[in-house]
């Protein structure tokens, strides 16, 4: 996300450098060969008002390069982040994906989408997808098809083949536009696409409400300004670095609007106004929709994107499932949200991938896609999964995802904190217990801060593991290095106090004692006993049964719990352990749940509750995590 120093930067700067306008203090620095005057110098600017099939007029930039020895294919992102600087003779600096894309002569496309900056029309979030449009209705998909049509008729010196790219709420427009795909568009890449917002993307993971992530975002998105093509917007001024703290003081959700933003973030009081999975989020859940799709499509996303993980996988699978024989491809790096797009990738956190992953992609694997469907070039043979391998930190082909040769095992929870892939063989009472005070919540983060840290799905979870209301299961320390490569599953058997809880899983790597801190060490960071974030997600335990209808948890009954956590492609080395820690709270990542069966954007202080947790690990409700191990166990 853009040069406002707003703190979410994911959704909306990295977004920009794909919509070719980046601000330089949130871009990598480009080489002294490839800055704004060299742009001058090598491509045209234009800048067009696009008319809709409705007669609303979407502003849209094109860079065209000046050699007219031949033609080009053109590149579109469709983006709500603003193409500044605004004027024709205005130009930027290319970086990341923009600079691979401009040194290789692409025709530039950046369109605003509509409602936003300097277009037309209304703007709605996440617009969802019309399948009985009448001529003159729109949505995105029809103002994608109709943009590329004029483009392919009016830019000079193209080659009639258009592809499609964006990061984020770009990649879910980059979508959008592949669904009955314009015949002039042959090659699409959604990266960290927007699939669902109530599933698994930004907004809510399995019915829970992801606050810190979006407070500030949408107090910046939603503002009004009097030049929006040339003020910039502004952050939340929450009046400490303390993240915690401020949410903690805040209270209940409502005082949210009633105390801080105060009317002035609309849609979030219009995602506060539905907390079940109702029409209003049935119907922006566009993986129903993902049909008809005759280009090719190269989804893209980070094994540690906070923000749009679970995205690009279900895009991925449903494009796979609903469009037979198309050539439809995924790339999972170990990246945060969209640093692919602009950041070398050689590390993230306190964790060092020994290479510079990112540039890698944009040299290897995006720049030869676009050129393979865009130009003709014959040097390239498609893959259907590249995939970076964490743990081991390497790329690996597949022919499939998940990996054909993976084979599903059970972790299971045992007594003494043990995790083993042998089931229990504990009376039906074996339980380990917890207490969860909504009033001292466990953190998710160790990091002092407003927002989230775009490294925190790698952050060492020792932290967590030190506190009596977090449940901690691990391994004996692996003989052999063991590889997980598919979906995860949790399943767990619980009882509360209480009348709803929320649960959370994580997936652990646990170094060795005598893992090598790195050098330098500046931040005196210990890696000996570091407990890696490989991946964690939460549950919204009165979604247990529906989405829908919520249901109370009966006090001290016994109930299970299920869900599906997104992919990992991770190999835990040889002695280090597996560790699955269990807790009812994330703080201030996810609101925080009053553990009373209420509508939680509602809630009043009492309704705020202690309550004990139960997890069981009995023969008869044994709690677990499922893996998919590659390659397949030795039977």
């Amino acid at each position: 996300m853009p040069a406002m120093s707003i703190v979410r930067s994911s959704l909306h700067s990295l977004v920009v450098v794909l919509s070719l306008a980046t601000p330089r203090s949130w871009a990598a620095e480009p080489s002294a060969d490839t800055n704004a005057l060299w742009f001058a110098e090598h491509y045209t600017k234009f800048e067009h008002r696009i008319p809709m099939r409705d007669g609303a007029r979407l502003f849209t930039r094109v860079y065209v390069p000046k050699d007219d020895s031949q033609v080009w294919p053109i590149i579109l992102t469709r983006t709500p982040y603003a193409l500044k600087p605004y004027g024709a003779d205005n130009y930027t600096d290319p970086s990341g994906s923009f600079h691979t894309l401009a040194t290789n002569s692409f025709i530039l496309v950046t369109q605003d989408v509509r409602g936003r900056f300097g277009s037309e029309g209304e703007y709605v979030h996440v617009r969802p997808f019309n399948p009985n449009k009448c001529p003159k209705d729109t949505d995105e998909n029809s103002d994608t098809w109709d943009t590329i049509d004029w483009l392919v008729k009016n830019v000079p010196n193209n080659n009639g083949n258009v592809g499609m790219f964006g990061i984020s709420y770009p990649g879910f427009y980059t979508s959008m536009g592949m669904i009955d795909s314009h015949p002039a568009l042959k090659a699409a890449s959604p990266q960290a696409p927007i699939s669902d917002w109530f599933m698994g993307d930004d907004v809510h993971h399995n019915g829970a409400f992801f606050l810190s992530q979006n407070f500030n975002f949408f107090y910046w998105f939603s503002q009004k300004v009097d030049d929006p093509l040339h003020e910039e917007l502004k952050s939340f001024n929450f009046r400490t670095p303390d993240g915690y703290d401020f949410y903690l003081r805040m209270g209940p959700l409502s005082n949210s609007d009633a105390v801080y933003l105060k009317g002035r973030a609309p849609i979030w009081n219009e995602f506060l106004a539905h907390p079940t999975y109702d029409a209003y989020w049935q119907a922006r859940n566009i993986r129903p929709h993902l049909k008809n799709i005759r280009c090719a499509v190269m989804t893209v996303g980070g094994w540690f994107d906070g923000e749009d993980l679970f995205g690009p996988l279900e895009t991925y699978r449903w494009t796979e499932r609903q469009n037979p024989g198309i050539t439809n491809m995924l790339v999972m790096g170990p990246w945060a949200h969209g640093d692919w797009g602009r950041k070398e990738g050689d590390k993230l956190g306190d964790i060092n991938f020994h290479a510079k992953t990112a540039e890698f992609y944009r040299e290897k694997i995006e720049l030869p896609f676009f050129r393979h469907f865009l130009k003709g070039d014959t040097n390239y043979t498609p893959t259907e999964a590249q995939i970076f391998e964490t743990g081991t930190h390497q790329w690996r082909r597949f022919d499939a995802w998940p990996p054909k040769q993976a084979a599903e095992r059970t972790l299971y929870f045992r007594v003494g904190g043990a995790l083993a892939f042998d089931p229990p063989g504990d009376g039906a009472d074996a339980f380990d217990e917890y207490i969860s005070d909504p009033a001292k919540p466990v953190p998710f983060t160790m990091e002092v801060t407003t927002d989230y840290p775009r490294s925190y799905p790698v952050h060492d979870q020792r932290f967590a593991a030190a506190r009596s209301d977090v449940l901690v299961y691990e391994t004996e320390p692996l003989e052999e290095d063991l590889t997980f490569a598919g979906p995860l599953k949790a399943t767990l058997h619980v009882s509360t106090t209480g009348t709803d809880a929320d649960w959370v899983v994580k997936l652990v790597d646990v170094y060795a004692g005598d893992f090598p801190d790195p050098d330098p060490n500046p931040a005196h960071v210990r890696m000996g006993g570091y407990q890696q974030l490989v991946r964690g997600d939460i549950f919204r335990g009165k979604f247990r049964n529906s989405f829908e209808r919520p249901e109370p948890f009966e006090p001290g009954k016994l109930a299970r719990i299920e869900f599906t956590m997104p992919d990992v492609c991770h190999t835990f080395r040889r002695g280090h352990r597996v560790m699955v820690q269990v807790q009812s709270s994330w703080f201030p990542l996810v609101d925080r749940n009053p553990q009373t069966f209420v509508n939680i954007p509602t809630a009043k202080a009492e309704d705020f509750r202690k309550a004990a947790q139960r997890v069981y690990r009995s023969a008869n409700a044994a709690s677990s995590l499922t893996v998919q191990v590659f390659p397949a166990a030795k039977q």
